[in-house]
């Protein structure tokens, strides 16, 4: 469905309020089918996952070509009524001002926030150097105000996803990202209670988000809300337990010859009837 501006500056809105006060679960759709499927359930806002677009296209997290991910972001834009949150890894450019060129092609799709982490994608320097990845949180900063939307810009620390989990650092760089201009702070794979408590008391009182990608943590939603978290996302989570599925059930028919891992698919005509009612 074509949206036009006044929908999508309500949906903007609407996301920012959303981060004010409270805790909300933010999941993250691999494609238009899963996003209308996540909308059924009563989710206020959903979020792009890098990885499970990428899976999704035969590639690994980080490939997927620019044209891609923008495709990709505009179908989730269109295939529901709720507000969606951009994962934009590095802004998919070696340079801040191709951060913000960039930024501006993500804001043209009708998200509604955008996150912009500093890996690096070099193995043997995976994050941006501190000043470089201000100078880019800054750029992506500079391209939302200029555009005129209530767009949500995300800083994202990755030490704990590049092998770098320094804690003091993730801080360091999150409070650099605030003052840039972050609207919301990031640092996925934190997991403990301390470690959670520590971001939120640093950046406050910015809202800060939290990966939760299995169930080792331990921890509810109700639980990360008395810690002061106020969004929580599950990254490429639901994705892998899509795969996880499917994975079984073709390794079942491939090595053994049986059928087994089909039981409890989910019926055909209640797809069917679901996405036809919203169709």
């Amino acid at each position: 469905m074509k949206l036009d501006a006044a929908r999508i500056r309500e949906r903007r809105l609407r996301f920012a309020k959303l981060h004010e006060a409270g805790c909300f679960a933010i999941p993250n759709p691999w494609d238009r089918g899963s996003a209308r499927w996540l909308a059924a359930l009563g989710f206020q806002a959903l979020a792009s996952t890098s990885s499970g677009s990428a899976w999704s296209q035969g590639l690994p997290d980080g490939r997927m070509p620019l044209p891609a991910v923008l495709d990709y972001l505009r179908g989730l834009v269109e295939a529901t009524d709720l507000p969606i949150n951009a994962d934009f890894e590095n802004g998919y450019a070696t340079d801040a001002e191709g951060v913000a060129r960039n930024v501006r092609l993500a804001i043209d799709t009708g998200v509604a926030g955008i996150s912009i982490e500093d890996a690096s994608g070099n193995p043997h320097a995976p994050l941006f150097a501190l000043d470089e990845a201000v100078a880019r949180l800054r750029a992506a900063r500079s391209a939302i105000d200029a555009c005129g939307e209530p767009v949500l810009l995300i800083g994202r620390a990755e030490n704990f996803i590049v092998g770098r989990p320094d804690l003091q650092d993730a801080i360091a760089r999150l409070c650099a990202y605030a003052e840039a201009g972050a609207d919301c702070l990031y640092a996925p794979g934190i997991t403990t209670r301390e470690q959670i408590s520590a971001v939120v008391a640093a950046v406050a009182p910015k809202p800060v988000n939290v990966l939760v990608g299995s169930d080792a943590m331990g921890l509810t939603m109700a639980e990360l809300a008395a810690l002061g978290v106020r969004r929580v996302s599950v990254g490429g989570a639901f994705a892998r337990a899509a795969w996880a599925g499917f994975q079984r059930a073709a390794h079942l028919l491939a090595r053994e010859g049986r059928f087994a891992g089909l039981a409890g698919a989910t019926p055909g005509r209640e797809l069917n009837d679901f996405f036809g009612e919203r169709g």
